[in-house]
């Protein structure tokens, strides 16, 4: 396991070691330690991308986009299990064979749909998008766990007088802790270093996330990798903390969706 993780961590040595290094020494050797420490490069790399800005946008669209899928994908899937009906299975096969579907077979009639919809170039028609290539996974994972919670408990709620709504948020909600936990997790690793859709639907530069801002530094005849490799560090950064602090949530949540009941 120990040579598994070090095998694992061989790109992050190589990520932060080049990335205070001179370009010279860059390329002279890439796994040789660092002759001195060039924390300029961080500095420039701040100044180009603009990094408060684009990590303002890239926060926004992960932040709100997960809290909707978590929440959408959740209500929807225990209406879906709650409500076996023929219509709902139907539409829950649907939503496993949307799973399925390569990005790059859509991204043609994405782009004329958004622009037909004046979703162009704005965090919130990217947001829209997310949500839209999001649910299918998310409402999956909710709905393998919905079946593991005891129908008894949503009957006494009920017999105490509840409502729908009040059985979901007070009884349900609670118990669906550990994937909602899982699906935000999942969700952020993937919108927060998503590059190809933002770079479909986002056209200003005012509005470009991380991904995007740190393309700026490969060019068709220059790659910029002693100024691409600080940017890339300051854009892992943010969602290396937050993996490492709900982690431990990840295999509990994964484990539970997957009980069939």
């Amino acid at each position: 396991m120990i040579l598994i993780a070090l095998v694992f961590l061989v790109p992050f040595y190589f990520l932060f070691v080049n990335s205070v290094k001179t370009f010279g020494d860059l390329l002279r050797d890439a796994a040789a330690l660092p002759t001195s420490l060039e924390w300029s490069n961080y500095t420039r790399a701040w100044d180009i991308t603009n990094f408060p800005s684009a990590f303002r946008n890239s926060l926004i669209v992960t932040v709100v986009s997960i809290l909707l899928l978590a929440l959408i994908s959740a209500m929807t899937a225990y209406q879906m299990v709650r409500r076996n009906t023929r219509f709902n299975r139907m539409l829950f096969a649907m939503f496993v064979a949307a799973m399925v579907i390569p990005f790059q077979s859509i991204m043609i009639p994405l782009v004329k749909v958004t622009s037909s919809m004046g979703l162009n170039n704005s965090l919130f028609g990217l947001i829209i998008c997310y949500l839209g290539f999001g649910v299918p996974l998310s409402v999956f994972l909710f709905h393998g766990f919905t079946k593991s919670i005891p129908l008894e408990i949503e009957e006494a709620a009920t017999v105490d007088g509840s409502s729908v709504y009040g059985v979901f948020f007070r009884v349900v909600f609670p118990l669906m802790k550990p994937m909602f936990v899982t699906v935000i997790i999942l969700n952020t690793l993937w919108i927060w270093n998503d590059y190809l859709l933002p770079s479909l639907i986002l056209t200003s530069a005012d509005l470009r996330t991380i991904p995007i801002a740190t393309f700026a530094f490969f060019g068709q005849y220059t790659k910029q990798w002693d100024l691409a490799l600080p940017a890339l560090v300051l854009g892992i950064m943010p969602v290396i903390i937050f993996f490492l602090l709900m982690q431990k949530y990840i295999i509990e949540g994964i484990t539970a969706g997957a009980v069939k009941g």
